[in-house]
């Protein structure tokens, strides 16, 4: 172990791409293939590690130039770290692991490992204009270090012998969609017999970033009273769990229609509406997919959770379209209906029966 240890990792895959990060001390070196892990709602991509290796997901909620005491604005919410070498468990070794243990020599020490199921996807909140440092939200990192001692995983490492790199947990919508929700209600008012009768429904449960959103809407009035105008909004809600459950809602759209509808008469259309980040920039606080650096980013994506026995942590978003009529004299007649906005899923990615290993492999450069 006195000799100069390189720290490399190695993907098999359909796209040659390599991630690296140095150590400051340049002994340590981390190459991951990818930096985007898909969370399949029933399991995560692996990632793999060598030596000390740790992957944490973690929620920033403070910027760290505000740290004037010491204390990090910053919450670990799971933790997870091996080490490697000597090497205590030898894991089974797939055809990917004997490429690379064939490839990088006797020295090589494979070893992988899931993601939980019940940890959050990357999302960070968008930061107002005048603030600074790193956006506040949940972040996966994985951290590579040498330590001194084997067997003492809480020992102080000098940052110059540890290399960090940023991943993302992220989801992709499901191939297959189900039929879209309808909501409707019937709303008297004062001094008149009869009701204003409203229905909206959507095509299907899911829609894609950036697709145009079509909302089907009837609109039955009996009433002696006038349909003014329709507006039609789409609020995200972000549940911040940590410490305590806060619930923050921000609209994302607002769209309105000079739709009039006269008493004793009817009306029947469907409207387009496509909320995107681009008409949402000077919003504080609303809820952005995570990003790598400074790359463009979009509105955040539903969270999926299905069949998971723990609680969630960090940052869970939701969306609903409101459907709103303006009715002179009589106050306003509205329904809600659930939104998944999600990305599809790319080609070349794998499902969880063929997941992707990232294998970190250890060796001696005399």
């Amino acid at each position: 172990m006195n000799s100069q240890i390189l720290l490399t990792c190695y993907l098999i895959s359909f796209y040659f791409r390599v991630f690296k990060k140095t150590s400051k001390s340049g002994a340590l070196t981390l190459y991951l293939g990818k930096r985007d892990y898909v969370d399949h709602v029933t399991s995560v991509d692996k990632v793999g590690m060598f030596l000390f290796v740790q992957l944490a997901c973690a929620f920033r909620y403070g910027s760290d130039d505000l740290d004037v005491i010491g204390l990090g604005f910053r919450k670990d919410i799971w933790i997870h770290f091996v080490q490697i070498y000597p090497q205590a468990n030898k894991p089974a070794l797939s055809p990917m692991h004997e490429t690379l243990l064939a490839k990088a020599g006797d020295s090589a020490y494979p070893f992988s490992f899931e993601i939980p199921n019940n940890l959050p996807c990357s999302v960070c909140l968008q930061p107002g204009p005048d603030d600074k440092g790193k956006a506040c939200g949940v972040d996966f990192e994985v951290k590579t270090y040498l330590a001194m001692e084997q067997n003492n995983p809480d020992e102080k490492i000098d940052k110059k012998d540890t290399a960090r790199l940023v991943i993302r947990k992220i989801q992709y919508a499901p191939s297959q969609v189900s039929a879209g929700p309808k909501a409707d209600i019937c709303k008297s008012f004062m001094m008149s017999d009869k009701p204003v009768h409203l229905e909206a429904s959507l095509e299907k449960d899911l829609y894609f970033h950036g697709e145009t959103i079509p909302v089907k809407i009837k609109i039955k009035n009996d009433s002696n009273k006038t349909v003014k105008k329709l507006k039609i909004t789409v609020d995200q809600t972000t549940d911040i769990v940590l410490y305590s459950a806060d619930k923050y809602t921000k609209t994302v759209l607002t769209q309105e229609f000079g739709e009039t509808v006269e008493p004793n008469s009817s009306f029947e259309n469907t409207l387009n509406i496509t909320p995107l980040l681009s008409e949402n920039k000077e919003k504080r606080g609303l809820a952005l997919d995570g990003r790598l650096k400074d790359e463009d980013t979009n509105l955040a994506s539903t969270t999926m959770l299905r069949n998971v026995e723990k609680d969630v942590l960090g940052i869970l978003v939701s969306y609903k379209i409101k459907v709103n009529l303006m009715v002179a004299g009589g106050g306003d007649v509205t329904v809600e209906l659930p939104l998944m906005l999600m990305h599809p899923k790319p080609e070349g990615i794998f499902t969880h029966k063929q997941m992707i290993t990232v294998t970190l492999v250890h060796r001696k450069v005399l």
